[in-house]
């Protein structure tokens, strides 16, 4: 339905919401009365957390409760700064501007035991009944009471880069910030590694769950509607909030075509469909929303939500979708990714990031680079690459890498080492395994980044990863998914799109009129509408959820079946992705 000239905006929701099954609160003094009837000192929470608008607030409450409250922040218990930053130094990569290697520090190693041990002595000895009351708050306040419940304030990671960009963020365990892209590497590679792991072995104890992203209200939901809620999601479906980024390569296709959109960004170059380490999931109830990072539903219903894969994967989410949009924009970098062996090695990763290309939109000299030419030279290329880095001058870059004709609705497939990039004027549904931050780029026709600064290239690392047969016909013949349908009934067709064997997810297609049942079959479904206007989803257990074109969904294994009604008035067509059963 949707052309390469047409350029209407269409529906879509940029802040999709998942029904409570519960209810949800904006009130400080019910947070406060939960607080004194459950006995809860300990307010743990994620980096970036603004405890400075939530502790003068719940201060003020206590006292309005007649409550006497004495409130210690946790990062007067840690160690020095000296004495974090030689913890964490061999996981930061040395000099290495983007990469480092994923920390499997504990986050009681951050705190001096003298000190720790100090504050269960001055919980032991409070005294609630005589109207006085002590909290301790900030990351690893839960450290002091290993067993009680606690209350536990969340940011979306997505917030936290945002805060992070503003100057409003530090790094767990610092007082300044050196650069942002130190600091979110920090984030990457060490933070959000010990915190997740300190969120999943507290998150049973949880009984009051907070949203601290506005300096205004701070939403919340018990531990026991929390709960409810991921295991009702973990049986139906999911959304998460998708977010945008602008990029030295980006183009307009979803500033002129996706509602709700800022348009006072000059391009987008990506869309986080479904990125997960940073995406976040809306909650929604009485008119309140309240937002969780998408982690906390892998922890408690990883089971559910991946099913067979998850003896596998664990609680990592194995697949994403995202889009490249490069409408009126640039080409990407010429680039690959690591072997799952390097990727291991260098970077702590359990999988690596094999990605393939599905053209959603296109105009008509679109082009997709993919693999070597018949005569590639691995030493002349790497020649050409690097005096074209050292002098500043373009180089011809189509005498070492093939170049293909965009075609809407074609999958390219892009397993580990192999050279690729996007070309100007497609819009890119990127179907990949989750990790995202692995980009190699060789070559990125000598132009600056946004900040006008040159982009890094990591010539050493594409080079240790490269596969040099992937090359001449070898590409056409096993990197271009050459489709196979199968006809369901009279209204629908299903046409399978092979990925490459070193892939360990499946694509397919639906094409129908008007509706189609599908059964899970143990695995977890990611979706995209990628031509039509709406369909309807309808879960086994009777949830109902409506999807726009453009938008990214998830049906978990454990929802067992789902139809899709096409609610459009030409034929719907829908791409399904989830990891192949021998890849277990």
């Amino acid at each position: 339905m949707y052309s390469n000239t047409q350029t209407k905006p269409f529906q879509y929701e940029i802040a999709p919401t998942f029904p409570v099954q519960g209810t949800l609160s904006n009130s400080y003094p019910n947070l406060v009365a939960h607080l004194i009837t459950h006995n809860i000192h300990s307010i743990d929470g994620f980096v970036g957390v603004n405890w400075g608008t939530i502790i003068p607030n719940l201060k003020q409450e206590f006292e309005r409760q007649g409550v006497a409250a004495r409130f210690i922040a946790m990062d007067s218990a840690l160690k020095s700064e000296s004495a974090i930053q030689d913890i964490v130094s061999p996981y930061l990569g040395g000099n290495d501007p983007l990469f480092g290697k994923k920390a499997g520090i504990q986050l009681i190693e951050y705190f001096d035991t003298e000190k720790l041990a100090d504050f269960q002595s001055i919980l032991a000895n409070s005294d609630s009944k005589q109207g006085k009351y002590t909290i301790f708050y900030g990351p690893g306040a839960s450290l002091v009471d290993t067993s009680s419940q606690l209350m536990y304030i969340d940011l979306p990671k997505n917030v936290l880069i945002q805060r992070m960009r503003a100057g409003k963020a530090l790094n767990l365990g610092c007082s300044t910030q050196t650069n942002q892209k130190e600091t979110y590497k920090r984030y990457y590679f060490v933070d959000w590694e010990i915190l997740n792991r300190h969120k999943r072995s507290i998150l049973s104890r949880v009984e009051i769950l907070a949203d601290q992203q506005s300096s205004h209200s701070l939403p919340w939901i018990t531990g026991k509607d929390l709960r409810d809620t991921l295991q009702t999601m973990s049986q139906n479906y999911f959304r998460v909030r998708p977010t945008f980024e602008p990029g030295v390569w980006g183009g307009q296709w979803m500033k002129e075509h996706l509602t709700g959109i800022d348009q006072d960004v000059k391009n987008y170059a990506w869309s986080f469909e479904m990125i997960v380490p940073e995406n976040g999931i809306l909650l929604e109830a009485d008119g309140h929303i309240l937002e969780i990072s998408f982690d906390q539903l892998m922890f408690q219903e990883s089971a559910n939500v991946l099913g067979h894969a998850q003896q596998r994967f664990d609680v990592e989410f194995p697949i994403r979708f995202n889009f490249l949009d490069t409408f009126d924009g640039g080409n990407l970098s010429i680039q690959c990714h690591p072997s799952p062996a390097y990727a291991k090695a260098e970077f702590g990763e359990n999988f690596t990031q094999d990605e393939s290309y599905y053209i959603v939109d296109r105009k008509e000299d679109a082009q997709v680079y993919l693999g070597f030419q018949q005569t590639i030279d691995a030493d002349k290329f790497r020649s050409a690459l690097e005096e074209s880095f050292h002098s500043g001058i373009a180089m011809d870059i189509e005498q070492y890498v093939q170049k293909f004709e965009s075609k809407k609705h074609q999958l390219y497939l892009i397993p580990h080492g192999t050279v690729h990039s996007s070309g100007v004027n497609n819009l890119v549904l990127e179907i990949s395994a989750t990790p995202y931050n692995y980009t190699f780029k060789m070559y990125d026709w000598v132009r600056p980044d946004l900040d006008g600064k040159p982009r890094p290239l990591n010539i050493d690392r594409a080079f240790a990863n490269l596969n040099f047969s992937r090359k001449g016909d070898v590409v056409k013949n096993t990197l271009l998914a050459q489709p196979s349908e199968k006809v369901l009934d009279a209204q629908t067709t299903r046409i399978h799109l092979p990925t490459h064997e070193d892939h360990f997810y499946d694509v397919f297609r639906y094409e129908f009129d008007q509706d189609v049942s599908i059964e899970t079959q143990g695995q977890c479904h990611i979706m995209m509408l990628v031509e039509g206007e709406a369909i309807e989803l309808t879960t086994a257990n009777g949830m109902k959820r409506v999807f726009h074109y453009a938008e990214t969904f998830a049906v978990p294994a454990a929802a067992g079946s789902y139809t899709l009604r096409n609610l459009g008035n030409g034929k719907a067509k829908v791409i399904q992705s989830f990891v192949k059963e021998s890849k277990c």
